[in-house]
């Protein structure tokens, strides 16, 4: 007899459909898979032999082929190990076929039958509800997260035992908990523990509200990291659509914690510097999101960014330009969001000290430049030099709060979203040259100051773009329609390196 289950495979982000063929015949005792299955998938011939018996069903002594069509598709990981199950006991009439036409099953399976959880939840009940299948059948541990996905039904299984018997019809598992936000398990760290720099903050201010790229640069010990650090308190919220696509992301890379649910936090991820390029955009023989992905709608932390690899950052100029990144591998061509604020810091020279009492010699100072590539520093909208603070300046007070900070920041981004809402932006970062040309509404004292300052200061087309939308974030936290002379003044000396105390004076 010849038995199909449905269930899905990831790919890349997406989950694709999967068909799992199950015939039995007459024949010497035999368990073949077949279909592009990966060793994991290859090695669940014993676990799926163990579980069946161990939960006290017949193990056929017959041939038995399996089949994951379509063959073209890499099937990868262990959650095919229940449907493969599944799909013998329904061949072998342990289990009628009506009962599987209906739904889709995944799980990874232990010896004794016992369920064990699997990653990309979220992207299989999306896949689910898109094929028009009303169940989905699913270890109980990621329950939760697949009830995100509205119009299905979930069912939360432990063994399968239980899963042969809600799909006979004999039991019912207990409804998924209501989907709810992930529990933090750190607070933030609060800008009011910055000492010394202060001038700093509302340059920060700034970026988070249009969600603009930064740079810090500057001697060791005068507070870059833990000002990048601390850049995520002041961030909006994140919108529920928003919060879904990082859930997916962080399920399919196994980072959604135990039971799933809703993260409701924006991710910040801080890589080493030692990390590839395919760790920091994604690639691999087998696609997977690598950190400007796992960053996505969050920030990218780059500490120490001369000591990372050049080709690690220059894979980063077409993720920070276009938002996505594309990887082919083969005959395949997978693509990844990366939406992410880039915050990066850096010494100025390989000792640190920088001016006059760098230590450096000529060739380590250019060796040193050269990590930094000016495509790169091109597309950065905020350059910081962070300087010593004095001692007086340690001695005065702290800096805002950050739940202060960030009132202004979120009523700066509800008016970008309200502006860019009909192009399905979010940010005045994410505006393209037509966008900006429709909605930044300059007016003609601060387009002739724009086209001044780029002759001026020899800006590139890119560079003339970003200060204009940097300028328009200005002009939003100053709760004016319109961009003006000031904005653009502000804006030029954020990107131009001048000291934020007298760009934003």
């Amino acid at each position: 007899m010849i038995a199909r289950v449905t269930t899905f495979a990831l790919d890349g982000l997406e989950s694709r459909r999967v068909w799992v063929e199950a015939d039995i015949r007459s024949g010497l005792p035999a368990f073949t898979i077949v279909g592009l299955a990966d060793t994991a998938i290859r090695e669940a011939r014993e676990r799926v032999r163990s579980a069946i018996v161990n939960s006290g069903y017949a193990f056929s002594g017959k041939r038995i082929t399996v089949n994951l069509a379509p063959a073209y598709l890499r099937k990868i990981g262990p959650g095919f190990d229940l449907p493969l199950a599944v799909a013998i006991l329904v061949a072998s009439d342990q289990l009628p076929q009506d009962a599987v036409e209906d739904c889709a099953i995944v799980g990874e399976l232990s010896l004794t039958g016992g369920v064990r959880a699997i990653r990309g939840a979220l992207a299989i009940a999306e896949g689910t509800r898109r094929h028009l299948l009303p169940r989905l059948v699913l270890p109980r541990s990621r329950a939760q997260e697949a009830a995100l996905v509205g119009g299905l039904t979930v069912l939360g299984i432990e063994s399968l035992q239980e899963a042969v018997d809600v799909l006979a019809g004999r039991g019912e598992p207990p409804p998924p908990p209501e989907p709810a936000p992930e529990t933090a398990s750190e607070p933030l760290l609060d800008l009011a523990d910055v000492r010394g720099q202060n001038a700093l903050i509302p340059a920060l201010e700034v970026a988070a509200a249009g969600g603009h790229n930064v740079y810090m640069h500057g001697p060791p010990g005068t507070g870059k990291t833990m000002l990048a650090r601390r850049l995520p308190s002041i961030l909006p919220p994140m919108t529920p659509s928003e919060a879904v696509d990082v859930t997916r992301i962080q399920s399919v890379s196994g980072l959604n914690g135990v039971h799933g649910g809703l993260v409701a936090r924006r991710p910040f991820r801080a890589p080493h510097h030692t990390i590839s390029a395919s760790g920091l955009v994604g690639g691999g023989s087998h696609p997977l999101p690598g950190e400007a992905t796992l960053a996505h709608h969050g920030v990218l932390f780059l500490d120490e960014l001369s000591e990372f690899i050049r080709s690690s950052l220059e894979a980063l100029r077409q993720p920070l330009e276009d938002g996505r990144v594309t990887i082919v591998r083969g005959q395949r061509v997978v693509a990844f969001p990366t939406r992410f604020m880039l915050v990066a810091a850096s010494n100025p020279c390989p000792c640190g000290m920088g001016n006059d009492a760098c230590r450096c010699s000529a060739a380590d100072l250019a060796r040193h430049l050269r990590r930094l590539s000016g495509p790169l520093l091109d597309r950065i909208d905020v350059l910081l030099p962070v300087g010593r603070p004095t001692a007086a300046a340690l001695r005065a007070e702290s800096a805002p709060s950050s739940d202060e900070v960030r009132l202004r920041v979120i009523a700066a981004r509800e008016r970008q979203a309200h502006r860019l809402s009909a192009y399905g932006l979010a940010c005045n970062a994410q505006m393209t040259p037509h966008v900006m040309r429709a909605v930044a509404d300059a007016t003609p004292s601060a387009v002739s100051l724009l086209y001044e300052l780029h002759d001026l200061h020899r800006l590139s087309a890119r560079g003339h773009s970003r200060v204009l939308r940097v300028a328009r974030t200005v002009a939003d936290l100053d709760a004016s329609d319109k961009v003006e002379a000031d904005h653009v003044h502000i804006a030029a000396g954020l990107r131009l390196e001048q000291p934020a105390s007298a760009a934003l004076a």
